[in-house]
């Protein structure tokens, strides 16, 4: 299989990105989210591609090989949307398909309302629809039962309020070891430990005690440790390889950029209120929801049905890593849903 890596640079910005399969294939981007790099997406760029679909995967900005921005407000959704846009422009006048993960959802879900003229069909792992909006919107869909609001006010996105109070100890706290993050991050859920997104169904998510502890690593799975613990790659969902080299990406060109993604509540919602009224999203739409999702659980998912007019919702057992610990079973599902996409 042929993965090759490209430049497109315009005036306000570069994108690295790479592209598989052949040139006359139908067009699917694949939009990853924090604190991941196009990289993030090998075994889909390598299945779909062999299904006959031309596949480009970027690095989005402030990761790899792409601009690192230096200001908090260059990573509004509006300005990440812009990146896509001209992207897609360079490479075709068609409609495309665009699957996103994580964050890389909210730029899909934001391209869906914004350009529905670039957009064949929509799909995100994790992330039910939304914009990115400030985190106060959330707070209606936590469940008090797992988080009582006397000792968990901000429930499961306690840990997106640290990036608004603390910005500067949060990239602190991350660059102090970039190598030791990244296998931190990619974690399956376990008995033994849950990683920073997978708690499992009915436990509660490491994420909801971030501004109680002061930061991101004094926290009972490591122990009370305060710096990041290291632990073993995860050979399921990462290589040595790969985690050195989203590691090197990281100790060059810092957590700003990743990390600002979360400040732009407010520019993203003024985004959103640039639309003027309610909007559909009405071409083809698939949601994957991840069974062992402890961030992304299955009630925050209220306005997919509100919104899309075509949705297909379908479910994969699964931590928040679904297309690298789940691959196969990933894999098939866009494989189907693709199928039904005209």
């Amino acid at each position: 299989m042929n993965i090759s890596e490209n430049i497109f640079t315009s005036k306000r910005h570069q994108t690295f990105y790479l592209a598989a399969g052949p040139e006359d294939g139908e067009l699917i981007y694949l939009i990853h989210g924090w604190p991941d790099l196009s990289l993030g997406w090998i075994k889909q760029i390598e299945f779909l591609a062999q299904q006959g679909y031309r596949i480009i995967a970027p690095d989005m900005r402030g990761y790899g090989r792409s601009t690192v921005h230096k200001n908090h407000s260059d990573y509004s959704q509006k300005e990440i949307v812009r990146d896509m846009v001209e992207l897609h422009s360079s490479q075709s006048q068609e409609k495309a398909i665009w699957i996103g993960h994580d964050w890389g959802s909210l730029v899909v879900w934001n391209i869906g309302l914004h350009h529905s003229n670039i957009i064949k069909g929509l799909g995100s792992l994790c992330v039910p629809f939304g914009w990115g909006g400030h985190p106060d919107s959330y707070l209606s869909h936590i469940d008090r039962e797992l988080y009582p609001e006397n000792q968990y006010p901000y429930g499961q996105w306690d840990y997106m309020y640290f990036y608004y109070e603390n910005f500067a100890l949060a990239c602190k706290q991350m660059e102090e070891d970039p190598h030791k993050m990244i296998k931190l991050n990619f974690t399956k859920p376990s008995d033994e430990f849950k990683g920073c997104f997978n708690a499992g169904i009915g436990a509660k998510s490491m994420t909801a005690s971030i501004r109680n502890n002061g930061g991101w690593f004094k926290h009972a799975n490591f122990n009370g440790l305060n710096s990041i613990p290291d632990v073993p790659v995860d050979s399921d969902l990462i290589s040595e390889s790969e985690a050195d080299i989203y590691g090197d990406f990281l100790e060059k060109n810092g957590f700003f950029g990743p990390n600002s993604w979360y400040v732009n509540g407010e520019l993203n919602d003024q985004y959103a209120k640039e639309l003027k009224e309610f909007t559909t999203i009405d071409c083809p739409v698939l949601f994957v929801q991840a069974k062992f999702d402890s961030v992304l659980t299955s009630n925050f998912n209220t306005h997919n049905k509100m919104v899309c007019t075509n949705l297909t919702e379908k479910e994969v057992a699964s931590g928040h890593w679904m297309a690298r610990e789940k691959p196969t079973e990933t894999n098939a599902v866009l494989k189907d849903w693709l199928s039904s996409v005209k």
